[in-house]
């Protein structure tokens, strides 16, 4: 009977409702109290059984719930004759909840939103090599799948054939659609927008990107932070102390209709309802801008921060190798890079995928007789020409001459940052190329937005070499920049910022990060990098999209303002009734509930005002 009663709560706000409209038409319209006075008596009690439910399920596990204090108020008003009150109290009562749960399933619509974007079922290809199209539970990690325009991609997965375009809005929060051909990734939960792509699985149910964000969401929203907890704990005596209040105001004054509008006047409805309400909030709009804040214990801390330390390559940088700088000394330049292209296929260096993909040569020369040379480079017969690449060490053994408008170049070079590859032909040098691992675009700019939201220090620690690193921090303008730093290096100097009373903040993405990142009062890990570090992070940046740290940061300092603010509206509205209620004679329990209800939706609406939050100047 109980889960029947509470199962049609709407059902009997609505008849209450429309026995306080009958009720009140009957006395102010036609005259006829004895009308009135059932339909309203009528109302009270029908519409008090779900709250009196509610507070009896309360007092089981010895909790005195708002619903006890309303219980005892309405029974007090109703035993008092005065349906009115009790009838518009009942009802206000059940319709703010109404209103409250609905407004509050719009903060949650990121993860609704989230789920409704995993597809049911892929097109997979079967032994025969036609396709058939399965239920995406059924699909493993090695299959391959077709997907058409339009499909929504099931599984993480690497393209094996086609192009065509993937909105990766649900993944990195941009709706610009994103080229895909041979060789590059997708992710489940993303949209083919045109094209057709044959991908091979990678990963599969709740491993998938998508799968992880939808978990790390849900965990998130259910979490409570310090304040919640607070809040938890306050309303558990200050429900009993309202309680007591009214008895002793009923002891002393022998007024029991003062006592029973004093329970109704205390209820701390929007103080419950209003930091949660921000949280969700805060983390859905997270969601939705592919930041995953992992509870709002996160939300609090990071509004916080003062210091941000950063890992250099995969974070600053781009985290591959690029050609920046090239400068070349033959008269056919095209054919010199055909050569250098074609010798360094031959090689699996870092920096020769990096000269590789910059000359993106279609001619490849005949490549034989290939050496390399340990700590120095490769030398080899091409199309009949000796080819050797290197640096100035292998330049000078093989006896090729650097002139000084070279050696002005490579100086040059090397104070940007550049390792410096040479190339020479036939003994003469033909190119001289600058290779780093470039700035992350626009990465200064975001930067700049961190300091204005308030963080004083902003750190570089890294294992590459001082020099380097000082290029990076001084054209960033950063803080501090330390370089040659191991794992435990970083980790040490973490706890010197945190014994100096700094609440710091470590953004990284690769293993040797993950102790700095657990270490750090709010570790963040870039999206794209390895599971562990991802994994011990409190803050994941998807698609390694380092603009979203911005976002991120002016997202919680937002959410925890809106925390403060929905405390304070409501501990001002309990103040100010309780007040009114002692030193005004207009006061009383219905419109003292009126404004109780309306403080809740005051509460909720702002804290929805985050689902639309974004950070200035993006």
């Amino acid at each position: 009977m109980q889960r029947f009663i509470l199962g049609k709560k709407n059902w009997i706000t609505a008849v209450s409702a429309l026995l306080i409209v009958v009720g009140f038409t009957s006395d102010l319209g036609f005259g006829n109290e004895v009308i009135a006075m059932w339909s309203l008596a009528i109302a009270s009690v029908i519409a008090v059984a779900p709250i009196g439910i509610q507070a009896y399920q309360a007092l089981k596990v010895r909790i005195v719930s708002i619903d006890v204090l309303v219980t005892v108020a309405v029974v007090g008003a109703f035993f008092l004759r005065n349906f009115e009150e009790s009838a518009i109290v009942t009802f206000l009562f059940l319709f703010g909840a109404y209103l409250e749960q609905r407004t509050l399933n719009k903060t949650r619509s990121a993860i609704k939103e989230l789920t409704e974007m995993v597809p049911e079922s892929a097109l997979k290809q079967t032994d025969a090599g036609d396709y058939e199209e399965v239920d995406v539970d059924s699909v493993d990690v090695g299959d391959i799948l077709l997907l058409k325009t339009g499909a929504k991609v099931p599984v993480d997965g690497t393209v094996l054939s086609g192009e065509g375009h993937i909105n990766e809005a649900s993944i990195t929060g941009e709706s610009v659609a994103v080229g895909k051909k041979r060789d590059a990734k997708v992710f489940a939960g993303t949209i083919l927008e045109n094209g057709t792509l044959q991908i091979v699985a990678d990963r599969v149910g709740e491993d998938t990107t998508f799968g992880k964000i939808i978990e790390l969401v849900e965990e998130a929203q259910d979490s409570k932070s310090e304040a919640e907890r607070f809040i938890d704990r306050f309303s558990k005596y200050y429900t009993p102390a309202v309680l007591a209040l009214a008895v002793i105001v009923w002891l002393v004054s022998q007024n029991l209709e003062l006592a029973i509008t004093i329970l109704v006047l205390g209820c701390p409805g929007a103080l419950v309802i209003g930091v949660p309400v921000s949280n969700v909030a805060g983390i859905g709009n997270g969601a939705r801008h592919g930041v995953l804040l992992k509870g709002s214990e996160v939300i609090h801390d990071f509004s916080r921060v003062d210091t941000i330390v950063f890992d250099k390559t995969g974070t600053l940088t781009m985290g591959n190798p690029q050609v920046a700088d090239t400068e070349f000394y033959s008269n056919d330049t095209e054919i010199a890079l055909g050569y250098l292209s074609s010798v360094e296929k031959e090689s699996d260096h870092p920096l020769a995928k990096a000269i590789v993909d910059f000359i993106d040569s279609k001619t490849t020369f005949l490549v034989e007789n290939t050496d390399v040379v340990k700590g120095g480079g490769i030398s080899a017969m091409v199309d009949g020409h000796r080819v050797v690449v290197g640096n100035r060490t292998l330049m000078s053994q093989e006896s090729v001459h650097i002139p000084d408008s070279a050696l002005e170049d490579i100086l040059r070079f090397e104070k940007r940052g550049d390792s410096i590859v040479l190339t020479a032909v036939d003994g003469h040098l033909a190119i001289v190329m600058g290779i780093r691992d470039r700035i992350r675009d626009d990465v200064g700019n975001d930067l700049r937005k961190l300091r204005k939201l308030g963080v004083k220090h902003l750190v570089v620690l890294s294992g590459d070499n001082q020099g380097t690193v000082d290029l990076v921090g001084q054209e960033l303008d950063l803080t501090e920049a330390h370089g040659n730093m191991l794992p435990q290096d970083k980790s040490e100097y973490i706890k010197k910022l945190q014994s100096e009373g700094r609440i710091v903040a470590f953004v990284g993405d690769g293993v040797n990060d993950s102790p700095s990142i657990a270490l750090a009062q709010i570790g963040i890990a870039m999206g794209n990098g390895t599971d562990v570090a991802i994994e011990t992070s409190d803050i994941v940046l998807m698609n390694s999209d380092f603009s979203r740290l911005p976002h991120a940061l002016g997202l919680t300092k937002a959410t925890a303002n809106n925390m403060r603010q929905n405390i304070a509206i409501a501990v001002g509205v309990v103040l100010i009734l309780l007040f009114s209620v002692f030193f005004s004679e207009w006061m009383n329990m219905s419109i003292g509930m009126l404004v109780h209800e309306a403080s809740i939706l005051v509460v909720i609406l702002n804290g929805m005002r985050l689902l639309s939050y974004r950070l200035k100047g993006r």
